[in-house]
């Protein structure tokens, strides 16, 4: 398994009731946590593309953000999870143009994550009637990248976007393209991804044994793949929420005051193609505040990762049997940056040695394996 974090701009207003500038402190704690998971072995950093979702994620200039920790960081690869593809709010010739230069910035650590956005708050901000319009416009758009990539001149005429004869530019740094990803929620979705020959971004924040049905639909998909682009990018990421301290009581007391129950409603309340479970309130109230009780009992049942190095480690190694490549903990909570960075150099250190102990990336193999097989 590989592992990655997940930051997507978070500003509680408990924060910026404390400080009107944690807008900006947000950032750049984001940028913190990125530089500091380049340091400790983790190998993908997955940013967001929100739009109009106050306080659950003011990262809505993802690009930009990207190409600044391009230069801030040295090893580690950085994921758009996910860029809107739809063409009222991205047209698709810039998307292309913004993976492409991303690739020459990051000198080939970009991942292009892809997806339709978050719900209908989002996407009716850019003139799309309803979240039902964005599928067909995905399933329009997605396979038309690598052409873009690929070809001298390029033109398309379809029902959401259209290009005259152009050369779309710049050409991808390394041959042939960056890894494509897929945002996907359930598992016709994953399916789907696998058989398009893409990777799958899981945003479920499931327990690990929920996800197994999911990653077997998905390598069921992938072993029969027709890819869109030049390789098969055989990737199932999963996400989930870890504080790992050197005091595994701390981490629990942690936990219990970091947000995750206004996170959880923010969830709810802007990601409407999510059916709500039972017990969650119509905002604008919110799930209470965990207790320690809750704390644990989400740690038995694989639902947070929470402790010391060594409970984590065993806590982790439950994602080794559902058959995971990737997991990515999500950081938009405001647990105390220094709880944070404690928690990645402490992941960093004592966990991922044992889990991964190869130093390439696996998509960085399946991109290399595809060039050498054209040379």
């Amino acid at each position: 398994m590989e592992f990655g974090i997940f930051v997507q701009g978070h500003v509680p207003r408990r924060k910026t009731a404390e400080d009107p500038a944690y807008e900006h402190t947000s950032f750049l704690n984001d940028v913190e946590l990125v530089k500091q998971a380049d340091r400790f072995g983790f190998k993908y950093a997955w940013l967001s593309e929100h739009h109009f979702l106050e306080e659950y994620s003011h990262l809505s200039a993802s690009e930009v953000f990207l190409g600044y920790l391009a230069g801030v960081t040295e090893r580690i690869h950085l994921g758009s999870a996910i860029w809107n593809i739809s063409p009222p709010v991205n047209h698709p010739v810039r998307v292309a143009e913004r993976v492409t230069m991303m690739d020459h910035l990051s000198k080939g650590r970009f991942e292009f994550g892809t997806g339709r956005g978050a719900g209908a708050l989002e996407v009716t901000g850019f003139g799309i009637e309803s979240t039902d319009d964005t599928k067909p416009m995905y399933e329009e758009v997605l396979p038309e990248f690598p052409k873009m990539w690929r070809e001298g001149e390029y033109s398309f005429e379809g029902a959401s976007f259209s290009v005259p004869p152009r050369n779309i530019l710049p050409k991808p740094y390394k041959r042939p393209h960056p890894p494509i990803w897929q945002a996907c929620g359930n598992p016709p979705t994953y399916e789907l991804a696998g058989r398009k020959g893409v990777g799958a971004i899981g945003f479920n924040f499931s327990a690990a044994k929920h996800m197994k049905p999911m990653i077997e639909a998905y390598k069921k998909g992938v072993a029969e793949a027709e890819p869109i682009g030049d390789y098969v990018n055989d990737n199932v990421m999963i996400t989930n929420s870890v504080i790992c301290l050197s005091d595994g009581q701390r981490a629990r007391e942690v936990a219990t005051d970091m947000g995750s129950n206004l996170l959880q409603s923010l969830v709810f309340r802007y990601h409407t193609t999510f059916p709500k479970p039972p017990g969650v309130p119509d905002w604008p109230e919110i799930l209470p505040a965990p207790t320690i009780d809750d704390i644990n009992y989400r740690i038995d049942e694989g639902y947070l990762l929470c402790g010391d190095p060594g409970e984590v480690l065993e806590q982790v190694r439950k994602y080794e049997d559902v058959g995971a490549d990737q997991i990515v903990f999500g950081l938009p909570v405001d647990m105390p940056i220094e709880a944070a960075l404690e928690s990645i150099e402490l992941f960093g250190t004592h966990v991922i040695p044992k889990l991964d102990p190869d130093p390439e990336h696996r998509t960085s193999r399946m991109r290399d394996a595809a060039a050498a097989a054209v040379s």
